[in-house]
């Protein structure tokens, strides 16, 4: 009896195999059976709309996170070789100006520097017998002290940095942010006009910014010592501390003037 159904059930499979194949065969044949594979292809393409959907929504997403990810290598890529340069630009800048430094500056003796105006100015030993004329940069060991505020024959006066009147344009080498250094005429510099959230740390260096022709850019100033206090309108005030030893100034350097400095 096993036997006859196994048999009757493998006649009925060939059976719907063949009628497939010859309704398959004869389909191109006759449009109505054209119409009726249309019409149920239609049919299942309703249950299967949102599989598809799901299907090219993971594939998207897929392909989505692939490029997001190849932006953000590139972008990390992009922003460690701008560092990269920007260090290379800053260390090769520093030794153009130590080269200008060697080459255009005189040394110059500290003769007078009052007791009352200790912290704001002092008077050197060399004037515009020694083309020196006002607005140009005096140094101690490279590091910048000041700028000269008036001119004499023999002798001129440089107004320092802890001066409270004086305000040089500056710039943090790391970040390249921009701002301006001030004295508090009582022998502090701070950095000032920086907003928040800029990333600037204790340890950064600080270098003149493009002042005027007889200012350079890139004069080593300091480094930031520490944060001092923000602002109602959002401006953070670093303590600067100078290379220059500006309590203890015996002899200095200063640019001599050319008329280059002013093409």
């Amino acid at each position: 009896m096993w036997g006859k159904r196994m048999t009757l059930e493998w006649v009925n499979g060939v059976a719907a195999l063949a009628l497939g194949l010859l309704l398959l065969g004869a389909s191109p044949r006759f449009p109505f059976l054209k119409n009726t594979v249309d019409f149920m292809g239609q049919v299942l393409s309703v249950p299967e709309y949102p599989i598809v959907m799901l299907r090219e929504f993971c594939r998207s997403f897929y392909f989505w996170s692939l490029d997001r990810n190849k932006l953000r290598l590139s972008l990390e890529t992009l922003q460690n070789e701008n560092s990269r340069l920007q260090i290379v630009n800053s260390v090769l800048l520093s030794e153009q100006i130590k080269a200008e430094l060697a080459s255009r500056t005189t040394e110059a003796r500290v003769t007078l520097r009052e007791p009352l105006g200790w912290w704001s100015e002092f008077r050197m030993d060399k004037g515009l017998n020694d083309d020196i004329v006002m607005g140009l940069p005096v140094f101690q060991d490279g590091f910048l002290v000041g700028r000269v505020s008036s001119v004499s024959s023999f002798s001129s006066w440089v107004e320092l940095l802890t001066s409270s009147s004086l305000m040089i344009p500056v710039v943090v080498e790391e970040t390249r942010e921009l701002g301006v250094v001030v004295g508090d005429g009582d022998g502090s510099v701070f950095l000032v006009y920086i907003p928040e959230g800029r990333g600037i740390a204790p340890g950064m260096k600080v270098s003149t910014a493009l002042v005027s022709e007889l200012l350079p850019p890139g004069i080593p100033v300091g480094h930031i010592e520490r944060e001092t206090s923000v602002s109602e309108n959002g401006y953070v005030t670093y303590k600067i501390k100078t290379g220059a030893s500006l309590s203890s100034l015996y002899t200095v350097s200063v640019f001599k003037y050319s008329k280059e400095m002013t093409r």
